[in-house]
């Protein structure tokens, strides 16, 4: 036997370890494209195996040693630069050294067909994993800041804050818009402003993310700037937003220390003998409860506030509107829409009136900072999820406000106070109804009062704590974080007891943040997606941006001339 021939090494058997001559076959390169390839150092047909394989076949004392060198084999073209290459089976470490069997293919390809490595699918080189990885270039500072410091959220966050920050004590105003604006303009005006805002908080669900620069926009003002530039983006949109955020908390604190202080004349009636607290002492000590509320770290460690916030939102609004239409219209309720002095009081009344429809539906400044909260890739997008508890949301944010407005303006008419549902519910149904549906109401008010605060004055901690981590390079200390809360909300107090009458101008408000709301999401939709010039999409979005524009600015002129008109009692310092 010639043993020249098959290159087999011929050792007699002996305990020593015997020495074989292995074949050398010609390693097959890799071609040059895919010598950048991330996994290349990780697969095993470009490593040398930890153990040879080897069949040994006894011959007469003697042993047969066959070794095998594997050749190089490349992983296929359509795999370079993907993302799952290292994640492929062709490029997996084998969880235990194969042996070659003693018969069959012992050539790499062979071995390949024999073990079905064929990975389920090949990832082409155009894949839109390619812009999942883009996707999740971030801000680095946005892992120590309140908004984004957690990104674990869900649809359930989503409908929670939402349906928080979406309904509030504003719903309780509606009813006054229809003394100006009558049964017929007051529906369809409520109407169109619900769909107009639900269709602009789908154009900011869907430029949260943008798949060409990978970016996510985190807050409002982000996007803003990024569709509008640095300068022009906070000309338009810091002092609204700041405004909708600080100024809501100022009149969170306003009626719920109000609240707390008529909760209190309710409980404790002319039978109890404890003397009662001052407004201001009132709006102390629930200014105490906030500050103390206020020290959750982030967005998502609060979802279980904004529950509590969206249930008692629900159980206010069906609790008055309920009460005020069970004990029946009063006697000389009128629907006729109030007589001004003249055609112009008239149309700046109507479009006062229009100022606090908006103002009811906001909540659109938190959007973005809510889809935040959630993590997202191109298989899984936040979006989906987004637009899930927004839609859940938003249906109950209907069931409350078209019946409150409705069925309120049904049982008080032209009758009822500026200050809204609550205070004509105490007022003219005091009698009538028990103290415990009074005192349900007011707490209902108080609790979410007090849990909304938290959601609206996230973006203003988040913006305090921005200062210092973009200075420092590193995260809010525990100590400095309790006193910039803290000091937020002692500040909001002195301007709850400096200016008391913020809820009587709501028609201005609604005026100053309604592009806010209706017309910078359309602005902003047209720069970044740039949909065809004339089609149905393009005029539809100008359409609504120019109106809502042009609506914010008699808005404004409107809550002004009907605090001048009206004669609002601004009383400096002097809460009530």
């Amino acid at each position: 036997m010639s043993e020249s021939d098959d290159q087999v090494a011929s050792v007699p058997a002996s305990p020593k370890p015997p020495s074989a001559s292995y074949l050398s076959s010609p390693a097959i390169s890799a071609p040059p494209s895919q010598l950048q390839s991330p996994s290349l150092s990780r697969s095993p047909f470009f490593q040398t195996p930890q153990h040879p394989r080897t069949t040994t076949k006894t011959i007469t004392r003697h042993e047969k040693t066959y070794s095998h060198t594997p050749q190089v084999f490349s992983a296929p073209v359509s795999q370079l630069h993907s993302p799952s290459l290292s994640r492929s089976p062709f490029l997996g470490t084998p969880d235990h050294p194969v042996t070659m069997p003693a018969s069959g293919a012992r050539t790499p390809l062979g071995y390949i067909r024999s073990r079905n490595l064929t990975p389920k699918f090949l990832t082409p080189l155009a894949s839109p994993l390619r812009k999942a990885l883009r996707l999740t270039k971030l801000d680095p500072h946005d892992a120590w800041l309140p908004i984004t410091e957690s990104r674990n959220g869900n649809a359930f966050y989503a409908a929670f804050h939402t349906l928080c920050s979406g309904i509030g004590f504003e719903a309780l105003i509606l009813p006054v818009a229809f003394i100006f604006l009558g049964w017929a303009w007051g529906i369809i005006s409520l109407v169109c402003a619900f769909i107009w805002q639900f269709y602009t908080l789908f154009l900011l669900i869907n430029l949260h993310e943008s798949t060409e620069t990978g970016i996510r926009y985190s807050r409002y003002m982000q996007l803003a700037n990024a569709a509008f530039g640095e300068r022009l983006g906070n000309f338009l949109t810091k002092f609204p937003i700041m405004y909708l955020s600080v100024g809501t908390c100022i009149a969170l604190i306003i009626t719920g220390g109000t609240t707390s202080r008529v909760f209190f004349q309710i409980v404790c009636d002319s039978s109890c003998k404890a003397d009662t607290l001052t407004a201001t002492e009132w709006y102390l000590v629930f200014t105490c409860a906030i500050v103390l509320l206020s020290q959750l770290p982030n967005m998502n460690s609060i979802a279980g506030i904004s529950l509590v916030g969206a249930l008692t939102a629900v159980g206010y609004c069906t609790t008055i509107w309920i009460a005020s239409v069970a004990e029946d219209r009063l006697s000389n309720v009128s629907y006729d829409p109030i007589k001004a002095k003249s055609h112009v009081s008239k149309v700046f009344n109507n479009f006062n009136a229009l100022g606090i429809v908006v103002f009811a539906f906001k909540g659109h400044n938190l959007i973005l900072e809510i889809q935040a909260t959630m993590p997202s890739n191109e298989k899984h997008p936040s979006t989906i999820p987004m637009w899930k508890g927004v839609k859940a949301s938003y249906t109950l944010i209907a069931m409350c406000v078209f019946p409150i407005s409705i069925g309120g303006f049904w049982a008080y008419g032209n009758l009822i106070p500026s200050t809204g549902m609550l205070t004509a519910l105490l007022a003219f149904h005091a009698q009538d109804l028990s103290k415990s549906i009074k005192g349900l109401a007011c707490m209902l008010v108080i609790i979410n009062s007090l849990t909304s605060f938290q959601i609206y004055a996230m973006p203003t901690f988040d913006e305090m704590e921005s200062i210092y981590v973009v200075r420092y390079k590193k995260p809010c200390p525990w100590w400095l974080r309790v006193v910039i809360r803290s000091s937020f909300g002692f500040v909001s107090f002195l301007f709850a007891v400096a200016f008391p009458f913020l809820d009587a101008v709501a028609g201005l408000v609604g005026g100053i943040v309604l592009p806010v709301t209706l017309a910078y999401p359309c602005f902003m939709w047209l720069k970044i997606k740039k949909p065809q010039v004339y089609s149905l999409e393009w005029l539809l979005n100008w359409g609504l941006g120019v109106f809502g524009m042009g609506l914010s600015v008699l808005v404004v002129i409107g809550g002004l001339y009907s605090i001048i008109d009206t004669g609002v009692d601004l009383k400096f310092f002097k809460p009530q």
